[in-house]
């Protein structure tokens, strides 16, 4: 039964073979179809993953060229789809607030977190921005709470080196 089965699928070698032979025919073809030479790219390429999971409808004798351009031109009729749904969401609620963009605080403050070892800045951010206990954080991360705090401690130290607040005056010998 595996046997007969397996004759039905396409190989990997007889796929590759298939995939070089039509792929830039089939992208022309979409193209023409679509307009848009990305779209027809992304669509072809997703039809074609599609297709190698489902070599059993690639069959042989049968025309497998067809069961692509079908599948690539079904997914670029559902993006149209979603893009005009999406458009016509945005047209039924408005556009969004207008929201400022970061400052030059939270710009510097991001820029000394880039500096700061992986972790850090991921228990730093978890526990400062999200709000997280260190217990959270440790069983968020698999960390363990010595080593969050640890965290903890030694990026407030590295950040406090590198963002120095130009408006606070430092008392003399401080």
């Amino acid at each position: 039964m595996k046997r007969e089965i397996r004759e039905w699928l396409l190989t990997v070698e007889e796929f590759e073979e298939f995939y070089a032979q039509t792929v830039a025919r089939l992208t022309g073809q979409l193209y023409v179809m679509l307009g848009d030479l990305h779209e027809a790219q992304d669509v072809v390429q997703e039809a074609f993953v599609r297709g190698w999971s489902r070599r059993r409808q690639l069959d042989r004798s049968g025309q497998p060229e067809a069961w692509i351009r079908t599948v690539a031109w079904r997914l670029a009729v559902s993006q149209w789809r979603r893009l005009r749904r999406s458009a016509d969401a945005w047209r039924r609620s408005g556009a969004p607030p207008h929201v400022e963009g970061p400052g030059p605080a939270q710009v510097a403050l991001v820029g000394a977190l880039r500096e700061l070892p992986a972790q850090q800045r991921r228990t730093l951010t978890l526990h400062y921005l999200c709000d997280l206990s260190v217990e959270q954080i440790t069983s968020e991360t698999g960390l363990s709470a010595s080593t969050v705090k640890t965290h903890l401690s030694r990026g407030r130290k590295a950040l406090a080196g590198r963002l120095h607040d130009p408006h606070i005056e430092e008392a003399p010998g401080v």
